[in-house]
């Protein structure tokens, strides 16, 4: 039951995301005066998952003095960090700030 809800949890946090990336997108776009995200799909719904096809597609580019374990896990535990920390931030009826 407790990993039922975390992937719960984790569905919901990753949508919010989503969703605050398009209205981000659409806030910036109306003070620049245009249109914004609206190539894929209906008004840009399936902006998010069109970023991450794009993100996922690119191709690396080998620096020789980087560190490459760095390289590749830092954006790992950065993720991890925030997602292990977001379930322990107070969610009741009325949270204490």
């Amino acid at each position: 039951m407790v990993i039922i809800s975390m992937l719960i949890l984790a569905i919901c946090i990753l949508a919010a995301v989503a969703f605050f990336t398009i209205m981000e997108r659409k806030f910036l776009s109306y003070a620049q005066i245009r249109k914004g995200p609206n190539k894929v799909s209906f008004m840009g719904i399936l902006q998010p998952i069109a970023d991450a096809a794009k993100l996922l597609t690119k191709s690396q580019q080998k620096m020789e003095s980087s560190n490459l374990k760095m390289t590749f896990y830092s954006p790992t535990m950065a993720l991890m960090i925030s997602l292990v920390i977001f379930p322990i931030l107070p969610m009741s009826l009325f949270p204490i700030l």
